[in-house]
């Protein structure tokens, strides 16, 4: 297996640059996940360093090496696309089989591995069969299987799960995850949903516009999000922000207050927060909760409830006006316009500035 290292790595398609100076570095057998929204880069810097894409500027070393110049095949890399790209005449058996059919590798070695890998991917009973006798999941795994028995240094996967149901994604996340447990391997993995990102990965790279909004574990981003964006994308529901005044700045906390809410204090983490600013204070919906009206620090109205069983997801109108969702570990029942209110920890609260 091995590193890999972006540094500084830029892309242009004419004048309109697309990859503005990224800069990560991934350890040998780590899971990296790049997640953003739809056209933020993720999928083009995935491409670049498979070199399915030349890069403007920077470098891109793999092994220590630098690859820039080097053609995808001598790169090291496996990449496992969106689309499965198997073969339809083609046995499972012998799609897995192909790269190692193209490089003339001998029958008895290319057996081996195959065997291998469909035992890995627990399709040993599949490998005779068609594409088209298999499911989208089993499709998806012959692709995995095609990557495997390269035996790569870096594994890339561009949003495989994107044309699966949703209790196939989740089976196929979890494969996904016990094939990199079982391998070792530094794998690079694109989606645009943030569930995938936070179960499968050890290292999240969030982008927007080409750019890295921030870098760091799971849990971290969820915790202690660099700026709005991190905040607002990563958790679901996605966390709640209110527009509040600052009342006072002592130390490293300060005092926010509006119209739902009673006067707090909580904390600002660095961030540049003066008094009389205007400010977002961000509340993750599983933080809230309920108690009467008259108590707590938030009050509003229920405007909608949806009961999914072990959670209850309550949408409330504030008494400004503005939205609030509260996620509830248990199963609850509310009356359209009753009125509640919500008991939160100040210092699981995010302070960030106006501008973000």
């Amino acid at each position: 297996m091995a590193t890999l290292k972006l540094t500084d790595v830029r892309k242009s398609y004419g004048p309109v640059e697309v990859i503005k100076g990224v800069d990560i570095d991934i350890e040998d057998g780590e899971f990296v996940v790049f997640v953003g929204p739809s056209g933020c880069g993720k999928s083009t810097l995935l491409r670049m360093i498979s070199g399915l894409e030349d890069i403007s500027g920077g470098t891109i070393e793999i092994a220590g090496r630098v690859v820039n110049d080097l053609p995808p095949k001598d790169r090291g890399i496996a990449m496992v696309f969106q689309t499965y790209a198997i073969f339809p005449h083609m046995t499972v058996r012998e799609n897995v089989a192909f790269g190692l059919t193209i490089n003339r590798t001998d029958k008895a070695t290319k057996a081996q591995k195959v065997q291998q890998a469909a035992r890995i991917l627990q399709m040993e009973h599949l490998l005779d069969r068609k594409p088209s006798q298999l499911s989208g999941g089993q499709r998806q795994r012959v692709a995995i299987g095609r990557a495997i028995v390269r035996d790569p240094q870096v594994f890339l996967f561009d949003e495989p799960l994107s044309n699966l149901d949703a209790a196939l994604r989740m089976d196929m996340r979890m494969e996904i995850g016990k094939l990199h447990q079982s391998l070792g391997a530094t794998m690079i993995y694109v989606t645009h949903d943030q569930v995938e990102a936070m179960t499968l990965a050890d290292k999240i790279v969030v982008l927007k516009d080409g750019k890295v909004m921030q870098v760091g574990a799971p849990m971290d981003l969820y915790h202690e999000p660099a700026n709005l964006f991190v905040a607002g994308f990563l958790g679901a529901p996605s966390m709640n922000f209110l527009d509040v005044t600052v009342d006072e700045v002592r130390g490293d906390a300060a005092r926010v207050a509006n119209e739902a809410l009673d006067p707090i204090a909580v904390p600002t983490r660095g961030r540049a927060i003066a008094r009389g600013d205007k400010a977002i204070l961000g509340l993750r919906p599983q933080y809230l909760h309920p108690v009467a009206d008259t108590e707590g620090q938030l009050h509003g109205a229920i405007a909608l409830t949806e009961r999914l069983g072990a959670e209850t997801i309550v949408e409330v109108t504030l008494k400004d006006g503005a939205p609030l969702i509260a996620a509830l570990s248990e199963d609850r029942v509310y009356e359209p316009g009753a009125r509640i209110g919500f008991d939160f920890d100040p210092g699981r609260a995010q302070l960030f500035p106006r501008d973000g």
